[in-house]
């Protein structure tokens, strides 16, 4: 039934490759082979559930999407080999989403919870959005492992969306997904906490990492990421905005040392939305991505507007920051030619 569907996709177990949405070596290019193994069901609320069980398998609103995209440069031969990537002119599908309204739920619940925690033990932070607990706190146990939950529905709504793209290509051209050669790049994860070993004033560490709107991008020869890439690096997925490219780079070991492992994970807003709706126009955002040939399917033209590519800072400046940094390398562009918002 449906209601065990939803407590099987919070559970650290391999629920889409057991239900025939994944290929086996999906798995493998997964962050965390997508699975958390500390994720508690019993965790998560049951409005959490209940706001999760309807939304398996769709995109959501905001700055999540579908797109269609074509190779446009690669900068690193060998890199982009070990993922498929042969040519330019190779067409790749990127899906960017998360864990949709029962992620968004489990992040209520905390905060409730926090804020009495904060009060008990007298912490004071610096910001009153933000709130936290201790780690070890009967509160902050609690969200770890609902946390890890909602990443394990998150894995398993792309795994599911990305099984409906392979059904539909394959519809489309008369043919089967492998034979059309849709294999899986890679998957990460953009917004959670994971207890990782780092190097700290040359000594190694157990740190709590919290990447929030930055995303891992581990070096090669890392344990952790997969055969196929431990000698390129970690894939690194940089989505844009509807207008803009996209990017994949690699991990670095500059970026171990710089940044625990880390990178950015988009352009990162340059307007507020509410800015957006005022400034923008729905039909001219339009137009103009005619005008570069791109086809756009949208819920609703609010989200046109907050998602322009104008609202955004120039997704190809901060690559390049990241890229002169050396925290992450360079190694595909991809231009849309068709986006879907949800």
């Amino acid at each position: 039934s449906s209601g065990i569907n939803a407590e099987w996709s919070l559970r650290p177990g391999d629920w889409s490759l057991r239900e025939g949405y994944i290929w086996a070596e999906d798995k493998e290019h997964c962050e965390e082979y997508g699975r958390m193994l500390q994720a508690d069901p019993t965790k998560v609320s049951a409005r959490a559930k209940k706001r999760g069980l309807p939304q398996l398998g769709t995109l959501g609103a905001g700055n999540h999407y579908a797109e269609i995209q074509v190779v446009d440069e690669i900068y690193n031969k060998q890199a982009a080999r070990k993922m498929g990537i042969d040519e330019p002119g190779q067409v790749c599908v990127m899906i960017h989403c998360g864990s949709r309204g029962l992620g968004h739920q489990v992040a209520t619940d905390a905060l409730v919870e926090m804020e009495r925690a904060m009060k008990r033990d007298d912490i004071k932070v610096n910001d009153r959005q933000l709130a936290c607990a201790r780690i070890n706190s009967q509160e902050g146990q609690n969200y770890l492992k609902a946390m890890a939950a909602a990443a394990n529905y998150a894995w398993v709504n792309r795994s599911s969306m990305t099984f409906l793209c392979r059904q539909a290509f394959a519809k489309i051209f008369d043919s089967t997904p492998d034979d059309l050669d849709m294999h899986m790049i890679y998957d990460v994860s953009h917004n959670i906490a994971k207890i990782e070993q780092h190097l700290v004033d040359g000594r190694p560490k157990t740190l709590m990492m919290h990447r929030k709107g930055a995303t891992r991008a581990f070096p090669p020869n890392h344990p952790l990421i997969p055969v196929d890439y431990q000698l390129t690096g970690q894939p690194v997925l940089i989505g844009g905005t509807m207008g803009t490219c996209s990017y994949v780079l690699t991990g670095t070991e500059k970026g171990m040392s710089r940044t625990f492992g880390t990178t950015c994970h988009g352009a990162g807003r340059a307007r507020s939305r509410a800015n957006s709706r005022r400034n923008f126009n729905y039909q001219e955002v339009l137009d103009r991505l005619k005008e570069k040939g791109i086809e756009i399917r949208v819920a609703s033209p609010k989200l046109v507007m907050e998602e322009a590519p104008n609202s955004y800072k120039d997704v190809t400046d901060v690559v390049n920051t990241c890229h002169g940094a050396g925290i992450s390398q360079k190694c595909i562009k991809l231009r849309p030619i068709a986006v879907i918002k949800g």
